[in-house]
């Protein structure tokens, strides 16, 4: 069924491509440095404002008293400074106690012509008193101080936001609202909690790409020279989970999506620290050295023109070089090629030899429709309202509890997924004339390859960082099921894990960054789809290579004999008495002359 020649031929393109993208490895942009020293900011004062706050607004919820006479003073505070345009916009956005009622305050200086600088942070939090979280408003506010009056040539806004706890509405409407394009936004999260998580500063998405590279390496340039520590930063593996499925629950998450250059600068990473979290104090404060360096952050990028091309990118850091995405389809192209190839030879020698294959194909499709159902349940539950709470963005492990409602809900979608089993599958695979026992013989295994390459092909259009998760698999599988090759059970079953532990590694990464147990992460995945960050064509397609991965294993435990080879018998009679062929009487007398 499967032709070795042709798998062996298009293995010749993965080398092509592994010297072009060594080739195609470039430097990385350098920061932008300033000499002017941050001196101007006062952690003593910034302390001082936060104290008030969390006294006198212990409780922040998003769209709740404490929050919105909050955001009024701060527009007051702003207002009392004389430089600053403020305006206090509002607007309905998903929250973690549901859809609410959000303000956003805008302070804006106006400067020299061109693009602006933009600082934001949220002033919000679930847990009560939460000083941690708020001590990226109170740097902001000092940072308002230090520069009013016209200390930076440059447009300024700072942007006090609200749903940052949970939802990340505020940021999803300033990526909207913000009038033409800045030139940099620097969102402040935790400067003075005791959490130190790294890396420090982080340009996640929650759509495609990652945020300006330049622009993060300044921000990690003023951290080491303030803090006087390393930052941190995301290994290539950590990169490739974040590019094949993009989700964050920092508010600069939105912003990069929205392709603007935008970077999180806080002390406890992308994940918010602990409500109980207690403000380090020693001398000098935490707060001191990273608001120095949001400082001299802004003052480096006043003195500049604009960042490098491109606010947000899919390249990949490795090795303190920058691989570009286009080596990286490449690469991706070439690795799946020859199981294409082969795929495709030997679904034209089984249609040859009148072996049905569409049918399979179904087989595959009506496997995958219980688990796509389940899915479009749980979305509609979330678009009825009858989910606790489902924000469009990712939300950090613990801001939204599975409660009795959430935990009833993952009861009636795992119950819709059993009835779509027992009632929408045998329906599809009867209408498809497809019987429904179990998976078998060579057009079952050309449907499998062929479907496998085909979800291959259409996800390395949209995201070749998820198409690479499939390439162990496409190989693998061309072994588990080429009749040709007798592999023993537990052979076989390794390469069906083979091809699935891409996926376990990637949710294990993800988990990891975002700090989320196993049921967080279950809990978490079925917000991404109640939420509607994860679409219909993404229930689609990660339905489909579920269904294959289960096709693969049912072929892998499929028992598979070894076929002793065929003995040649021993030719005993020579004709129907004796041999009575040529020379059968011994050579003639011309035979012998020559």
């Amino acid at each position: 069924m499967l032709d070795p020649r042709i798998y062996r031929a298009a293995l010749i393109p993965v080398l092509f491509a592994l010297i072009v993208a060594a080739f195609s490895l470039s430097d990385r942009p350098r920061p932008i440095g300033t000499t002017l020293e941050p001196d101007a900011f006062s952690a003593s004062r910034a302390e001082a404002d936060l104290d008030a706050w969390a006294g006198d607004y212990p409780a922040r919820r998003a769209g709740d008293s404490g929050d919105a006479a909050l955001g009024a003073r701060l527009a007051r505070d702003f207002r009392a400074m004389g430089s600053y345009q403020v305006s206090t916009p509002s607007f309905e956005a998903e929250t973690a106690d549901g859809k609410r009622r959000l303000t956003t305050v805008i302070a804006r200086q106006v400067g020299q012509p061109g693009p602006g600088l933009v600082v934001v942070a949220h002033r919000d939090a679930l847990g009560r008193g939460a000083r941690a979280e708020l001590s990226g408003t109170a740097a902001m506010l000092e940072l308002a101080r230090v520069v009013r009056g016209g200390r930076l040539k440059r447009t300024v806004t700072f942007v006090s936001t609200s749903g940052g706890s949970a939802g990340l509405g505020g940021a999803r409407d300033l990526a909207q609202r913000l009038p033409g394009r800045p030139g940099a936004v620097l969102v402040l999260g935790d400067l003075a909690g005791s959490t130190v998580r790294r890396p420090f500063v982080a340009g996640w998405s929650t759509g495609d790409g990652v945020g300006s590279l330049q622009l993060r390496r300044t921000v990690e340039a003023a951290v080491r020279k303030e803090a006087g520590t390393n930052p941190g930063g995301a290994r290539a593996t950590s990169q490739w989970a974040r590019l094949a499925f993009p989700v964050t629950v920092g508010e600069q998450g939105p912003l990069v999506a929205a392709d603007l250059p935008a970077a999180l600068l806080s002390v406890s990473g992308e994940r918010p620290p602990p409500a109980d979290d207690p403000i380090v104090r020693s001398d000098p404060p935490r707060m001191q050295p990273f608001g120095r360096a949001a400082l001299r952050t802004l003052t480096a990028l006043d003195n500049t023109p604009t960042l490098g091309p491109g606010s947000s990118s899919h390249a990949l850091v490795t090795l303190r070089k920058v691989l570009p995405v286009w080596a990286v389809r490449l690469l991706v192209a070439a690795l799946l090629l020859a199981p294409a190839l082969v795929a495709v030879d030997g679904f034209a020698r089984v249609r040859r030899r009148h072996e049905a294959v569409v049918p399979w194909v179904w087989w595959i499709v009506a496997g995958a429709a219980p688990v796509a159902l389940a899915l479009a349940f749980a979305w509609l539950l979330g678009v009825t309202g009858l989910l606790p709470a489902t924000p469009p963005e990712p939300v950090a492990a613990g801001a939204i509890p599975i409660g009795s409602a959430g935990t009833v809900a993952l009861a009636a979608i795992g119950l819709v997924a059993v009835l779509g089993w027992i009632a929408l599958r045998p329906a599809l695979l009867r209408r498809a004339g497809v019987r429904t026992g179990g998976f078998r013989g060579e057009g079952a295994g050309a449907a499998l390859l062929v479907t496998w390459c085909a979800l291959a092909a259409v996800l390395w259009v949209r995201n070749p960082y998820a198409a690479a998760l499939l390439v162990p698999g496409a190989h693998a599988l061309l072994a588990v099921i080429a009749p040709e090759v007798r592999l023993r059970r537990g052979l076989a079953v390794g390469l069906v894990v083979v091809a699935a532990a891409p996926f376990l590694l990637v949710d294990l990464s993800i988990a990891g960054q975002l700090g989320l147990s196993p049921a967080d992460f279950g809990w978490f995945c079925l917000l991404l789809v109640a939420g509607g960050v994860i679409g219909p064509l993404g229930w689609a397609i990660w339905s489909l290579v579920l269904a294959c991965l289960v096709a693969a294993l049912l072929v892998a435990l499929r028992s598979r004999p070894s076929v002793a080879p065929k003995e040649t018998p021993e030719i005993t009679v020579r004709g129907p008495v004796s041999y009575a062929g040529p020379g059968s009487l011994g050579g003639t007398e011309s035979a012998l002359r020559r």
